[in-house]
């Protein structure tokens, strides 16, 4: 039987490991001092009453380190693309030209880089709670293994090890990745 829990551990490593790759997703979109595509990755927009990713209503470039240009594919959500933008949180103020916006990326202030620095420990703290979670599902599964008698209390000892090994090693690669962001943000 307990060929068969194996696979469950390495289940619940995985979406574990999702946490880490989202992790580093959301670092993507906060920026270090240079114009990048991906500084736009979290902005959604108002669009055809729904809310959609920016990336779905018009194209994303960089033309120049200090600046990002958006072209909107329908001219009937320049508007709404402009707020969202601003409304961000990513302290940029978009210039319409027509149906393009153009995006001046200011250069850093030491106040600016110790928020984003909060911000990205927000974004760590979020994947831990979400890894934490994994743990609990994982614990009450084997409980319930153990419970419905699948598993004896040894392997569901030894198991229970294996979950908090994981969770430990997936906590211990969130902080790393968080330490090395903060390096970089505030690298001038």
């Amino acid at each position: 039987m307990a060929a068969t829990e194996k696979p469950v551990l390495a289940n619940y490593k995985g979406r574990m490991d999702k946490a880490v790759v989202a992790l580093k997703e959301e670092f993507g979109s906060l920026r270090t001092g240079r114009a990048s595509a991906g500084l736009l990755d979290q902005v959604m927009v108002e669009a055809y009453g729904n809310t959609v990713p920016l990336n779905q209503v018009g194209s994303v470039s960089v033309p120049e380190p200090r600046s990002i240009s958006v072209s909107v594919w329908d001219r009937a959500l320049v508007v709404s693309v402009e707020k969202a933008i601003r409304n961000s949180g990513l302290g940029f103020n978009p210039v319409v030209e027509g149906q393009n916006l153009r995006i001046p990326v200011p250069p850093l202030t030491e106040e600016r880089r110790k928020d984003l620095v909060k911000i990205a420990g927000k974004y760590a703290e979020q994947q831990k709670i979400a890894v934490r979670n994994v743990r609990r599902d994982a614990m009450d599964d084997l409980k319930k293994a153990e419970k419905d008698s699948a598993i004896t209390q040894d392997e569901h000892r030894r198991m229970d090890g294996e979950v908090q090994k994981m969770t430990d090693e997936c906590v211990k690669r969130i902080d790393e990745t968080l330490k090395t962001k903060e390096q970089e943000i505030m690298q001038v």
